[in-house]
């Protein structure tokens, strides 16, 4: 019964240590962490492709009327206007076309600082996404292989458990198994000297001499805690 005690412990312990693995809670630190920037790229991503946008209208703009302004230089360069009034109307309008020109030019210039901007803080989220990425992947392989030697462990536990408790009657198995569910996972305990090693509280002496009339096949109980009570060399009965 001892035996089975002792297997029992030694699983929790397995059990204890795969939910308690430092990889776990680094895991989801840097899930946190991976999140914040995965939104932030996001977004950055998405300002990229607007100013993109923005930056290939403005170039469209600005062309379109570099095109008029050409048109009309072209007709005054060619004398294809004699009417004064037509030539003031024309220079006029190349006049007003240029400082179109200019102002696009500056919108133009002003959204390409913008989107330059822009492309640096999407490198460095990229660059803090991957990097995460490749922290997460480490701590995933090094988890992996501590669960897998936790898992190995417990199946080989797990083996040496079954041969012992196929050795113990059923009834005192599944008794034993409902006591160390109550009990914070002590189900049976040895009696050292007089003293329970379950509760470790000492035995009445009349718990003791019951004890010591018991026969040794007797399932023995503790009187405080309700355990089994396993009698061994060092039990003072």
């Amino acid at each position: 019964m001892l035996d089975l005690q002792d297997l029992d412990l030694q699983l929790d312990v397995v059990a204890t240590k795969r939910r308690s693995l430092p990889e776990h809670q680094a895991l989801t630190d840097l899930g946190a962490e991976k999140s914040v920037v995965d939104r932030e790229l996001v977004a950055a991503d998405t300002e990229v492709s607007d100013l993109r946008r923005e930056q290939k209208k403005a170039d469209s703009d600005v062309e379109q009327v570099r095109q008029r302004k050409a048109r009309n230089q072209q007709r005054l360069d060619s004398g294809q206007v004699t009417s004064p009034r037509d030539l003031e109307n024309l220079q006029h309008e190349i006049g007003s076309l240029d400082r179109r020109i200019s102002d696009l030019e500056d919108a133009e210039l002003e959204v390409m600082e913008k989107l330059e901007a822009a492309e640096v803080v999407q490198a460095d989220l990229q660059g803090r996404a991957e990097a995460f990425a490749g922290r997460q992947s480490e701590l995933e392989g090094t988890r992996d292989a501590a669960l897998k030697e936790l898992d190995e462990q417990r199946a080989a536990l797990g083996d040496q458990r079954s041969g012992v408790a196929a050795e113990l009657p059923d009834d005192l198995v599944k008794q034993y198994q409902r006591l160390r569910e109550h009990n914070g996972g002590i189900g049976a305990a040895p009696l050292v000297g007089k003293r329970c090693m379950g509760c470790r509280m000492e035995l009445a002496p009349s718990d003791l001499a019951k004890i010591k009339a018991a026969a040794a096949d007797v399932v023995l109980r503790c009187e405080e805690c309700g355990r089994i009570l396993v009698r061994t060399p060092e039990s003072t009965v």
